[in-house]
């Protein structure tokens, strides 16, 4: 007989991972928990239909492939509530946690779809097998129990998020957004652009693939008093001028279906939206792409925030930089970039910038980006170090607080992180 169990999913600034597996035992099991060596856990990865998944560890080359099927380690058991939260009693709740991340295989709760252009990236199912090796307490022996039944995956902070379509007649954009708790007072609109590896029709993937889900946290939430978050997710990338490739035209196919997408969820929830608070971010496609819309709809925008941003240079005219120069930005991207090439986009139009007379434009270029809350180590105990490109980590940790000298922002005369930066922003007439 097989009995069932719940997968936890969280959501890391690697991504989402599956971080705990809680079992529905047969009998109660004892507060002080079984050893979490009683347990052998094996998971094989699948597509949704059921297929063991073969894909190769590198976009575009048939070999390795990444592994689909491995043991993961047991470094945890307890009695818990069905969420998985410990609890001090007896419990028919037993809580598995296992080590997750980057440097461990099978522990991602998506892959990228290594076939096409793109490489959007996708939720995949977890088909976990996990077998009692031993007494899991001093009551009824449950040696060689098997729970191989998922009855539900929890990932509560994709539950936050609610979805939506656009109304654009050529472009309908799918899209998940936030409401703040409180809508006493008209609040800030967050809007987050995708990366490249985000679009397609998978939306969790836009507010989970990268930390977004940062951004409903209470900590970033009290700064803006609350604020609503919108996230679009586009069919194919941001930087598709219509031709269905990556380019360096500066254009987009959907320029004017996001602008019809904004206007329209603002309308939606009228009352409830300070028009002057709308703040504009996104990284690398998504950046590119805040750039795009900074040069067509400035009028739009309170502040921006782009990350590792993809716009080249030698696209923005003059005029397009004297109509940005007055908007608050905020770069962030990082020297050793082996995707943007900071030198061909961001560092030259942050210079132009400064040169029109920008009053209020900052650039956190870091040398690399390293794990800063010591959630990952790598193979030498350090820090984990993330590819370049991955700027966004920071940004969404709200870590970002030094210019491009090297001094800290300051607003109003006191240093500011990206994030408090951003909450003090109104649009200017």
């Amino acid at each position: 007989m097989s009995y069932p169990y719940y997968q936890i999913i969280e959501v890391t600034d690697a991504g989402p991972y599956v971080t705990r597996l809680v079992l529905c035992m047969p009998c109660p099991v004892d507060a002080d928990g079984p050893d979490p060596a009683a347990f052998s856990v094996c998971v094989e990865i699948r597509e949704k239909d059921g297929t063991l998944i073969h894909l190769p560890r590198f976009p575009r080359k048939p070999e390795p492939l990444l592994p689909n099927r491995a043991y993961r380690p047991v470094t945890a058991a307890y009695p818990s509530d069905p969420e998985g939260k410990r609890i001090s009693g007896p419990s028919r709740y037993v809580t598995l946690e296992m080590p997750y991340g980057p440097m461990w295989d099978c522990s991602s709760a998506l892959v990228p779809d290594h076939t096409g252009l793109n490489g959007h990236g996708r939720y995949i199912l977890h088909d976990y097998r996990i077998t009692a090796l031993a007494p899991v307490g001093p009551g009824e022996d449950l040696t060689g129990l098997v729970f191989d039944r998922c009855a539900g995956v929890l990932n509560r902070k994709t539950e936050r998020f609610q979805a939506g379509q656009s109304s654009h007649p050529e472009h309908p954009i799918r899209y998940g957004y936030f409401v703040p708790r409180r809508l006493d007072t008209p609040k800030p609109l967050i809007v987050y652009l995708h990366g490249a590896g985000e679009g397609g029709q998978d939306l969790p993937v836009v507010y989970s693939g990268h930390k977004v889900t940062e951004l409903t946290e209470e900590r970033i939430q009290d700064l803006f008093g609350g604020a609503f978050v919108l996230v679009p997710q586009c069919d194919t990338m941001w930087m598709d001028d219509g031709s269905g490739q990556y380019g360096d035209s500066g254009n987009s196919m959907y320029t004017e279906a996001l602008r019809a997408l904004i206007e329209e969820f603002m309308a939606r929830f009228r009352c409830a939206i300070d028009p002057d608070r709308v703040y504009l971010g996104g990284d690398s496609n998504g950046g590119f792409m805040t750039i795009r819309m900074l040069r067509s709809f400035p009028e739009l925008f309170a502040a921006a925030f782009p990350v590792c941003e993809a716009m080249p240079d030698k696209r923005i005219t003059e005029a397009e930089i004297e109509r940005m120069k007055d908007i608050p930005i905020w770069f962030t991207h990082a020297k050793n970039d082996p995707v943007v090439n900071p030198e061909e986009t961001v560092v030259p139009t942050w210079r132009r910038l400064l040169a029109a007379g920008a009053r209020d434009c900052h650039f956190t270029f870091w040398d690399r980006i390293v794990d800063m809350h010591g959630l990952f180590t790598g193979a030498d105990g350090e820090p984990y170090e993330y590819v370049g490109h991955f700027a966004w980590i920071p940004v969404l940790n709200d870590d970002c607080r030094l210019d491009f000298n090297g001094q800290p922002v300051l607003c109003e005369g006191h240093p500011v992180t990206l994030m408090q930066w951003l909450s003090r922003q109104r649009r200017r007439s």
